[in-house]
Parts: structure tokens; C-alpha cells; sequence
């Protein structure tokens, strides 16, 4: 007789227990053992519990391979859902073999679980194995399905393909609806004050592992629900019409100030600071150093030359490569919506910069359309204080059109959906690219969901509060898709090619350097450990098809992108690993944390524009300027928004912290522990610099960095 020992432990989480019969059947090289009930005295898979027992066989079994893990019905007690973090067996030899689980168990069923060393599948030879890869994820291709949300869209996950599979036994899926008095025929919820729905289906009918937890759902709600009904009790999501004067938004979120937020209150209309937001606001990658004018911004030396002094000319600037631009072409045509009953304009303006000798970078001039010509003046410092203010206010409202939709979203929310879909359809749970991502996809799905179900539905948020409505949000997504390449999505490649690598106080460069050097260094480990030449790399049919399938799905195909569709060294796959996971957490950090911060004062960062953009000079005053603002309800409820998506639910976890232990092995394990010391590193070089600063930077600071987009 062997008697094999099973360690098996629960997570920690909110009702992760389970009241349901757990059995065990292990399988090794020289048989199985029989299905084997866990069972003590008293309530054995308690939240956090670790529970010891005894499987009997009638002989060794040899090298495990598997460990299938029934979960039964018990007694009369209704079906619920059981997070199983790990098993680990040890044999009669004291052999242990660590099997990572990590996932809520659904229902009543069997799963199978390898042991924890990661296998591509080159490094499997026996049938059995080659069998279970196959048969996983044949069974996750049927759960996550691609599905096309607008033409020109990366691919995103279709959610109706979880309400299908709730009623087939084989993955049973749990489905909550609300009770009548919780929502409308929808199954949507009204919460008192909210400017949106809340999509309780998107909430529920999510695949027990990708959906929010509880923490995280009371987390979001709590930190929505206050704001939001302290403004309705005032008045202000209702009430239409213009500002009466600029001092009144301060009053919008009196309980919710920030250090940045009254920064950006007391110093907006500035050059200095509206430059530097170039730099280290919530859209720092808009930035091209120039060489010379482009032909459609026809600034001449004699227009700036009492801005740059005595001692330099435009031409010796842009020599020196002190002169930049910020171009919104991609505004030129987008549809324009309606608020209120009133039509909204756009602009896509040209912004001429300049680094000055003090190493401040300053606006020289402003055009507020593509086509140079009377009806479109060259606005300048010199002007009246209102024009030059006007000016400055449509770049800041192009630069909310193009930061909300395209860096944003499209860049990090709807890129790392459809990494996290092909992850999960292309690559099994053994393997050490799903071990590696799988951290930086957590709730990736979940958020995207809720964002279509409230903001982005017909007559949702973004059509309440912006000037181009969802129809212009279709329209830029899809048009800047079409224009992202590889180098965009690497941030070296990209401020490299930018020529923004010598502009000083660039926070978000420096930082962002930083961070991508450090997981470039621990994924290279990771990658050199399990892909030692390029053979290993070309021969991975399931590592090719997830890149193939995301060359598809999230850059449609397009070999003008520059993307791979297929790899053939480690350093190729190093590097998408990098821009992947970079992108997964900093890059959503850098452009999601602030804006709260920034956009609070709403003159900063509008969201619409109810006025045309001026054709002529000497016409802007205070009150056309407020007239020219959104409204008050307009205001305030893309503000709400603003500090719902600033602040991170509970249930974090910081980049780099990776508490289920997927990797079983020493040299990966050594390798995490290295990640993590070189960004203890970088935050306290950053919180040290910090100290020095005027306005800190701190947005990717790692603590502060979530490992996926979760919000």
C-alpha cells in the first residue's frame, strides 16, 4: 500500500470557501490512484484554510503527471463557487510535486491540473500530456470568442459566449440575475445620483475567473456612489447653461482636491505648465522634434522673434532641435455630436513648441486648423490674454479627444483585451508565456465589458459629455488603429523617433525607461530560461499561434504596423513580452492615474466645445470664453468619470507582486525576486527626485502601478 499526501489550500478571498464535496485522483507514469473524497471532521475548504490528507493506492504511481479535482454536490446545499489556490503531494519517497490552481471552481465538475514546471509544448512528448494541452484549450477557444465591436476595432471578447456556456454542464457557468426591484429589463441598475447605468449582466455573466471580485465590485461602487450623489443633491448633473464665472468649478469636488488637482486650479493658464503637460500630463506622447516647418503651419522668424530674444532666430532653433510639435490632424474629421439639444464643435489644431534656455518647454503659436489661410489665424503669446487663453483651451480640448480615445483606451485598454483574449484561447495553463502574462490580464476583460456597457453604449456617458459623441470615438479609434505601429507601442522606439530623448524634466520618459528596462531584464531571464535558442522559439505552435492570432485580431493583419505575426529569435520574443506587459500596467498608469488630477479643473482638460474655434483675432472675452466652455451638467458628469477611473478599487496588485505562484521552479522564482528588488530600486530613486520637484511625478512610481488595467 502507498499513501500519498495531499496538501490542499483555499484562497484567502471573500466567500472563497466552498460547502461542496472535493475529491482527488492523481495520475502518474504507472497508473492512478482511485477518486479519493477529502473529507475531515467539521468544514474543511474554509477562506485561507490549508487542509492535510491521505490518498491510498494500491501501488506507486510514479512520475505524476496530473491531478484531477472533482467538485460534487453535498447533501441539499446549492452549487457555489470555491477558489482553489494549490495542491501540493507529496509521494511515498517524500517527493513533493506542487500543482498551482489559482482559480475559482464553478459548479459541479472536473478539472485537471499539471504539476507546476512550466512546458512549452516542444518539451512534451507523452500522449497524455500532448492530449490535455489539446483538450485545454480546445475548451477555452469554445469560452473566450473573438467577437467584432465596430469595423476597424481590435478584436474583444464576446461576452454572450459565457451566457451560452452557463447552461452546458461542462463548464457550468454561474449566472445571477437581479431581482425586479434591482433593475430594468436589462438587468440594468440605476444607482441613486449615478450619470450612468450600472451593467449588472456585465458584472455577473463574466467567466467566474476574469470577473471582478467582491472586493473590487464594492470598492468601485463606493467610491462612485458618494461623489455622485453629493452632486446630484446640488443640482449639478441636471442643471444646463454656462459657468457663471470660472471661480464656481473649484466648487465641483470641494471634498476631492488633490496637491495636483489645486496645482493645476492655481497655475493652468500658464505656458510654462501648459507645456509641461506635454511632458508629464496624463498624454505625454504627443510630442515630434522638428527640423523644419511643416508647409501647413507657415510660422515665419518674424512672428516668434520677440519670444525667442535677441540672441537666436526660429531656424537656429529648430537647427538645435529645441522646436517641437503637437499635431492633432487626426481631429480634421471627425463627427462632431450634440449636447444639450446643441451642436459641439471640434478643432484639430497644430501646436508650435519651444525649449527655451531656462528648460522650460513654452507654446510659440497655435493654429486651431490643418489648412493655413485667413479664416485660420496663427495665434501667439503676444495676443490678448483671452485669445491666447482660447487658443490654449482648444489644444487642451483636442488633447482630451485624442488622450481619452486613442492613447487611452484604444492603447491600453482595448490592446490588452485582445492580448489577454489570445493569451487565454492560444496558450495552456502549463505554459510559461500564459504563467508569465497571466498577472498583467487580471481583470482586463471585466473593466473593458463594464466600459462598453455604460460609457461607450449608444446614449451612454461618452455621448453625454464630449463634443464628438461615440459615432467620433468609432471614428478616431479605428483611424488611429490604422496609423499605430510597433514602434508606437515601444516606448524606446518611440520617444527615439519622436527626437524627444534630450528634453530635460521628462519624467515620464525617464521613469517609464526605467521601468521597461527592469521587466525587459526579468522577462529576457524568464524567456532564456525556457527558449534557449531560436529553434525553441520557431518550433512553439502554440506560442506562434498566439502571436499570429494577435497580429490578427488586435492589428487586423496590417504588415504597415510593423507588429510581428510570427517570431524566430528570444530577443523578438523578449521584446513583445516587454511592450506587452509594459503597456499592461506603466503605460495604463502614466496615462490613466492623473486624470483626476489634471482634469478636475475643468478649463484644463474639456471635454466639448460649444462655440466654433475663432476665425478671426481681437473677438475672445470672458464671457464668450464661458460660453464657449461645456456646461455645468456636461461639466460634471465627465468629471465624475475623472475621478472614478483616477481611483484604483481595492483588490490591487502593484506591478511586479505576484502572489499565486504559478512558477514553481527556482530560477524563475529567482528572477521575480530580482524584478522586484530593481523596482524597489526605481521607486525610491523616484520618490527621492520627487522631493526636489515643484509638482512630483509619481504615476509610475511602481507601488503605485497596477500589473494590468483593472479601471
Amino acid at each position: 500500500m502507498a499513501v500519498y499526501r495531499v496538501c490542499v489550500t483555499t484562497g484567502p478571498y471573500l466567500m472563497a470557501g466552498t460547502l461542496d464535496n472535493i475529491s482527488v485522483t492523481l495520475v502518474g507514469t504507472c497508473g492512478e490512484s482511485p477518486k479519493q473524497l477529502l473529507d475531515r471532521l467539521g468544514r474543511d475548504f474554509t477562506p485561507g484554510s490549508v487542509q492535510k490528507y491521505k490518498v491510498h493506492c494500491s501501488a506507486e504511481l510514479g512520475e505524476l503527471l496530473l491531478l484531477r479535482l472533482h467538485k460534487e454536490r453535498y447533501a441539499f446545499f446549492p452549487k457555489d463557487s470555491w477558489y482553489c489556490s494549490c495542491l501540493c503531494v507529496t509521494a511515498p519517497d517524500g517527493t513533493r510535486s506542487h500543482f498551482p490552481c489559482y482559480q475559482w471552481i464553478d459548479g459541479y465538475c472536473t478539472i485537471e491540473l499539471r504539476p507546476g514546471a512550466a512546458k512549452t509544448i516542444c518539451q512534451d512528448s507523452l500522449p497524455l500530456l500532448l492530449d490535455h494541452r489539446k483538450r485545454e484549450l480546445q475548451g477555452r477557444q469554445e469560452c473566450y470568442r473573438w467577437k467584432v465591436y465596430a469595423p476597424g476595432f481590435p478584436g474583444m471578447i464576446d461576452v454572450s459566449s459565457f451566457e451560452e456556456m452557463e447552461t452546458d454542464k461542462k463548464f457550468a457557468l454561474t449566472k445571477m440575475t437581479p431581482r425586479a426591484d434591482q433593475g430594468d429589463s436589462s438587468g440594468n441598475r440605476h444607482l441613486p445620483g449615478f450619470p450612468m447605468k450600472i451593467d449588472f449582466p456585465s458584472l455577473l455573466h463574466m467567466e467566474p475567473n476574469i470577473r471582478y471580485s467582491a472586493t473590487k465590485t464594492a470598492s468601485l461602487l463606493f467610491n462612485a456612489i458618494p461623489a455622485s450623489l453629493g452632486m446630484k443633491l446640488r443640482g449639478l448633473l441636471d442643471r444646463k447653461g454656462s459657468w457663471k464665472k470660472l471661480d464656481d468649478i473649484r466648487n465641483i469636488f470641494w471634498c476631492h482636491k488633490t496637491v495636483i488637482s489645486e496645482y493645476v486650479t492655481e497655475h493652468w493658464c500658464e505656458d510654462t505648465f501648459f507645456g509641461y503637460q506635454y511632458l508629464n500630463g496624463v498624454n505625454p506622447v504627443m510630442l515630434h522634434c522638428l527640423s523644419s516647418l511643416p508647409s501647413k503651419l507657415p510660422v515665419t522668424n518674424d512672428v516668434v522673434a520677440p519670444l525667442l530674444g535677441p540672441d537666436t532666430c526660429l531656424q537656429m532653433e529648430l537647427e538645435r532641435g529645441n522646436v517641437f510639435l503637437a499635431d492633432y490632424w487626426i481631429l480634421a474629421e471627425a463627427p462632431v455630436h450634440c449636447l444639450n439639444g446643441r451642436p459641439q464643435y471640434v478643432a484639430a489644431p497644430l501646436c508650435l513648441l519651444w525649449l527655451n534656455p531656462q528648460g522650460a518647454l513654452v507654446p510659440l503659436a497655435i493654429q486651431l486648423s490643418q489648412t493655413p489661410g485667413p479664416d485660420s489665424p496663427i495665434f501667439l503669446p503676444t495676443d490678448s490674454y483671452w485669445d491666447w487663453l482660447l487658443a490654449k483651451t482648444w489644444v487642451r480640448n483636442s488633447e482630451f479627444l485624442v488622450h481619452e480615445n486613442n492613447t487611452h483606451f484604444l492603447c491600453t485598454h482595448l490592446l490588452c483585451e485582445a492580448f489577454s483574449v489570445a493569451t487565454l484561447r492560444q496558450l495552456p495553463l502549463c505554459h510559461p508565456i500564459y504563467k508569465l502574462l497571466l498577472p498583467h490580464t487580471r481583470y482586463t476583460l471585466q473593466v473593458n465589458t463594464i466600459a462598453r456597457a455604460t460609457l461607450l453604449n449608444p446614449e451612454g456617458l461618452v455621448d453625454k459629455v464630449t463634443s464628438v459623441g461615440r459615432q467620433g470615438l468609432l471614428y478616431l479609434i479605428s483611424t488611429a488603429l490604422a496609423h499605430f505601429t510597433y514602434t508606437d507601442f515601444c516606448l524606446p522606439d518611440s520617444v527615439r523617433a519622436r527626437g524627444v530623448l534630450a528634453i530635460p524634466n521628462y519624467h515620464y520618459r525617464d521613469d517609464g525607461l526605467r521601468i521597461w528596462a527592469a521587466i525587459e531584464s526579468f522577462v529576457s531571464e524568464i524567456v532564456g530560461y525556457y527558449y534557449p535558442s531560436d529553434a525553441s522559439v520557431r518550433q512553439d505552435s502554440e506560442l506562434q499561434a498566439w502571436v499570429g492570432e494577435i497580429f490578427a485580431q488586435a492589428f487586423l493583419g496590417r504588415e504597415s504596423s510593423g507588429f510581428p505575426r510570427r517570431l524566430c529569435t528570444p530577443g523578438e520574443l523578449v521584446k513583445f513580452l516587454t511592450a506587452i506587459i509594459f503597456n499592461c500596467s506603466a503605460q495604463h498608469a502614466a496615462v490613466n492615474s492623473g486624470q483626476h488630477d489634471f482634469g478636475a479643473w475643468m478649463p484644463n482638460t474639456p471635454s466639448s466645445m460649444r462655440q466654433p474655434p475663432p476665425q478671426t483675432k481681437g473677438t475672445a472675452t470672458l464671457k464668450s470664453y464661458l460660453d464657449t466652455l461645456p456646461e455645468v451638467n456636461v461639466t460634471c458628469n465627465n468629471l465624475l468619470l475623472f475621478w472614478l477611473v483616477s481611483q484604483e478599487p481595492k483588490d490591487q496588485r502593484p506591478l511586479g507582486t505576484y502572489p499565486d505562484e504559478h512558477f514553481t521552479e527556482e530560477a524563475p522564482r529567482r528572477s521575480i525576486a530580482a524584478f522586484q528588488n530593481r523596482l524597489a530600486q526605481i521607486s525610491r530613486e523616484i520618490r527621492e527626485r520627487n522631493q526636489g520637484l515643484e509638482l512630483p511625478y509619481a504615476y509610475l512610481d511602481p507601488p503605485l502601478i497596477e500589473n494590468s488595467v483593472s479601471i
